[in-house]
């Protein structure tokens, strides 16, 4: 296994226990970091923690939490400092599919869709950075889409809460560089997780991969170990010259660089 110097490091994973958030976890604990995770089922979030020890030896923080309600960020972040002292690396990796055509979006979709992708990942960074700052530095990785680069018809309100956290990625790179905070964004594509399995219902989930990969230059649909790889990177020293990105992770689906 390639060294990526996370021995020790504190990352804490929002959406850590299923899909995107559990791969990266689950790596990152391999790699001998201080993993805390977040969800808002509690006991599955510890039965998911446990199972990450288990593989890895390492022990893995779980901490129930809504990161759409600002309270639960607070704490979500005090609990983390209580028991590690420091934060090195925050993974914005909270989310859920919501796409739909714009007059079918009420209200309600919009808030939830904000408060949940957008808010709760400025509420994160505006809590841990001072953190960040006090300990000489840090890493954020913000999850979004291609679609926040280039959306199709019938994706909101998705489409523009990710264009906002790339926003948001750039705009807090530019102002923390100087304190060595470095902040990127990986634009996720077609890759394996649950949501698609729900999406393909009854129907046989290779049939749908293999339809879903013909929208894919490169034929084929990402797995998790592909997020988890980049995310380890992007936390670690070997990234150190890397900030402001918005990395495309999609098999070169999206239209824009």
């Amino acid at each position: 296994m390639y060294d990526l110097d996370l021995k020790n490091k504190i990352i804490l994973i929002t959406g850590g226990s299923d899909g995107l958030g559990f791969a990266s976890a689950e790596l990152l604990s391999s790699e001998g970091a201080n993993v805390v995770i977040c969800g808002r089922r509690g006991d599955y979030l510890g039965e998911k923690a446990k199972i990450i020890s288990e593989k890895t030896n390492n022990d893995v923080l779980p901490i129930q939490a809504d990161v759409s309600k600002a309270d639960d960020c607070k704490r979500l972040v005090e609990e983390t400092i209580s028991k590690f002292k420091k934060i090195d690396v925050l993974v914005n990796n909270a989310g859920a599919s919501a796409a739909a055509l714009f007059e079918d979006v009420s209200d309600k979709n919009w808030e939830d869709d904000i408060n949940l992708k957008l808010m709760s990942t400025i509420r994160m960074c505006r809590l841990v950075i001072p953190y960040m700052r006090s300990n000489n530095g840090g890493v954020i990785i913000n999850a979004t889409i291609g679609g926040g680069k280039a959306p199709n018809a019938g994706s909101l309100p998705t489409t523009v809460t990710r264009a906002a956290g790339i926003n948001l990625t750039k705009s807090l790179a530019n102002q923390y560089a100087k304190d060595q905070i470095r902040v990127n964004t990986i634009c996720i594509g077609l890759i394996k997780s649950a949501q698609w399995e729900r999406r393909a219902g009854s129907g046989n989930i290779d049939d749908f991969y293999k339809e879903l990969s013909n929208k894919v230059p490169m034929g084929m649909v990402g797995e998790e170990i592909d997020y988890a790889n980049l995310v380890a990177f992007l936390s670690s020293k070997r990234s150190a010259y890397i900030t402001g990105t918005a990395i495309n992770l999609d098999g070169g689906l999206c239209p824009v660089v």
